[in-house]
C-alpha cells in the first residue's frame, strides 16, 4: 500500500497495513437476538481490540462495519462488542453481515477508533471474501468515528475504495471542538446552583478538566451529589420546592430535559478527565469565557456568579485535529436523528451539514429526522429502510429523499414491525441557536 508521506493520515495507514499479522476469527455463539441460522465469529486484533462478526444464512453480500458509541473509558472487552451486536441484530435480520470492534482502548480518541474499524474490515474480508458492498455505520459518538474514517480511508489513500457508503445514526457530529461545549456549560451552571461538584470543603479545580486525575470518584458519587441537590432520582412529589426550582432553571438554561442532566454531568466529569489527562497533555480544550447564559429567573446574577474558564488554544487545536470531521467523504452519506434527542442534539446535524458544505461534498449528504425514538435506538424498521435507501443510492445512483425514506420505512413495517416516524419536512436550527459558539480551533 502506497502511503502519502506528507499526509496526516500516514501513521494511521501504516498502522492498518499489516493485515498478515491478524489471526483468523474463531466461531462464536451468537447473541439470542441474532437469527438462529446466522454464523458468528469473534477474536482480538493485533492492536488489542476485540471484535465480533455475524453472517446471515442468506447473505445479501453487504457488509456493515459498525463503529459504536460511548466511548467506553475502561479497557476493551468482547462483552462490549456482543452488546453492540445484540442491539444491531436488525442488520443481520435484514440480510447483511455485521462486524463491530470494541476499539483497542477506552477513551475519547476518534482516529484510533477509525483505524480499528478499518483493521476489522481487513479481517472481515479475509473471512468472507470481498463483499458486494461495504457500508460504514457509526452510532452516537461512533458516528464521529465513521465520519472521520470515511475521509481517512478512501480510494485515494488506500488505492482501492474501502467503503461504498456511510450511515450515521444519532450522531455526535459537531466534532470535539463544538459537540462538548454545552457539557462544560452544564458543569458551570450546575455548580452555580448546586455548589457540590466540587463541594466547598474539597480542593477547587478548573471545571474544564472534568476531574483531577488523583481524585478517586465513581459515577455513583456524582449521582449522589445530583440527588442531594436536585433529587432527580425521586418522584417530583418527593422533591423539595428548592430542588424542583433548581432543576427547572438548569433545564431552561441548557435546553436539556432534567432526565439527561445526570448522564451529561457524568460525561463532563469523566470524559473530560480522559481528554485532558490523556489526549491534550493536561491542558483543557474547553472554555466558557465570554459566554452569556440566558433562560434563568435572573440572568444578570447567573452570568455574574457562574464559573468562567478558558480553553487552551493548543489543546483545542489538538483535540479538533483528532475529533473534528472535515467533510471530505467521497461516497454517499445518509444520516438519521430523533428530533428530540437529548444526548446528540438535532442541531449537531446542522453543524455537520455546514462541514460538508465547506468541504464541497454537500451533494454526498442526505439527512433524515424522526419524531419518535431514543438516542440509543430509534426503531426496528427505521434502519433497514435507511440501508435500502443508501444501497440504492450506491448501486443505482438514486439519491434518496427524506420523503422516500419515510415511505420505505412504512413498507418495512410489514417485515420488521411498527415504529416509523420520519418527519420529511424537518430542518434543524443552527447549533449556535442552542449552544453559544466559542473560539475556533
Amino acid at each position: 500500500m502506497k502511503l502519502l508521506t506528507c499526509s496526516v493520515w500516514g501513521a494511521a495507514l501504516l498502522a492498518i497495513s499489516a493485515q498478515a499479522a491478524e489471526t483468523k476469527p474463531q466461531p462464536a455463539a451468537c447473541p439470542k437476538e441474532v437469527p438462529e441460522t446466522a454464523q458468528c465469529f469473534s477474536g482480538q486484533d493485533s492492536a488489542g481490540a476485540f471484535y465480533m462478526l455475524a453472517v446471515p444464512k442468506d447473505w445479501s453480500g453487504v457488509l456493515v462495519l459498525h463503529a459504536h458509541g460511548g466511548p467506553e473509558l475502561g479497557p476493551p472487552s468482547l462483552d462490549r462488542t456482543a452488546e453492540d451486536l445484540t442491539r444491531w441484530a436488525i442488520m443481520v435480520k435484514a440480510g447483511h453481515a455485521w462486524a463491530g470492534s470494541s476499539f483497542r482502548q477506552g477513551g475519547v480518541e476518534v482516529r484510533a477508533a477509525a483505524e480499528d474499524t478499518e483493521r476489522l474490515r481487513g479481517i472481515a474480508l479475509d473471512l468472507l471474501g470481498k463483499p458486494r458492498r461495504t457500508i460504514l455505520h457509526g452510532q452516537s459518538w461512533g458516528a464521529s468515528v465513521a465520519a472521520r474514517g470515511g475521509e481517512m480511508f478512501t480510494e485515494k489513500t488506500l488505492g482501492t475504495r474501502p467503503y461504498d457508503g456511510v450511515l450515521l445514526t444519532s450522531g455526535v457530529l459537531g466534532g470535539g471542538s463544538r459537540s462538548y461545549d454545552f457539557r462544560l456549560d452544564l458543569r458551570a451552571v450546575y455548580q452555580y446552583y448546586c455548589g457540590n461538584h466540587p463541594r466547598p470543603d474539597e480542593a477547587a479545580y478548573p471545571l474544564n478538566i472534568g476531574l483531577p486525575v488523583d481524585v478517586k470518584m465513581m459515577g455513583a458519587e456524582v449521582g449522589k451529589r445530583v440527588s442531594d441537590c436536585l433529587a432527580l432520582d425521586k418522584p417530583v412529589a418527593e422533591r423539595s420546592p428548592e430542588q424542583q426550582k433548581k432543576a427547572a432553571q438548569i433545564e431552561k438554561i441548557l435546553k436539556i430535559p432534567a432526565s439527561s442532566i445526570q448522564s451529561h454531568l457524568n460525561w463532563a466529569t469523566f470524559h473530560f478527565r480522559d481528554i485532558v489527562s490523556k489526549r491534550t497533555g493536561g491542558a483543557s480544550p474547553f472554555g466558557n469565557d465570554g459566554v452569556r447564559y440566558t433562560g434563568s429567573d435572573d440572568d444578570a446574577a447567573l452570568n455574574a456568579g457562574v464559573v468562567r474558564v478558558k480553553a487552551d488554544p493548543i489543546a483545542l487545536r489538538q483535540f479538533a485535529e483528532d475529533t473534528d470531521p472535515q467533510g471530505a467523504i467521497p461516497v454517499p452519506v445518509l444520516t438519521v436523528k430523533w428530533i428530540s434527542d437529548p444526548t446528540a442534539f438535532a442541531e449537531l446535524d446542522a453543524q455537520f451539514k455546514e462541514t460538508m458544505t465547506r468541504a464541497g461534498t454537500a451533494d454526498h449528504l442526505v439527512q433524515t429526522f424522526t419524531a419518535k425514538g431514543t438516542h440509543s435506538y430509534i426503531s426496528d424498521p427505521t434502519y433497514p429502510a435507511l440501508m435500502g435507501a443508501l444501497l440504492d443510492w450506491v448501486d443505482k445512483g438514486e439519491k434518496p429523499t427524506p420523503t422516500g425514506v419515510a415511505a420505505r420505512c412504512k413498507a418495512a413495517e410489514a417485515m420488521f414491525g411498527p415504529g416509523c416516524s420520519f418527519e420529511p419536512e424537518y430542518t434543524p436550527a443552527p447549533l449556535s441557536s442552542r449552544v453559544a459558539p466559542r473560539g475556533a480551533p
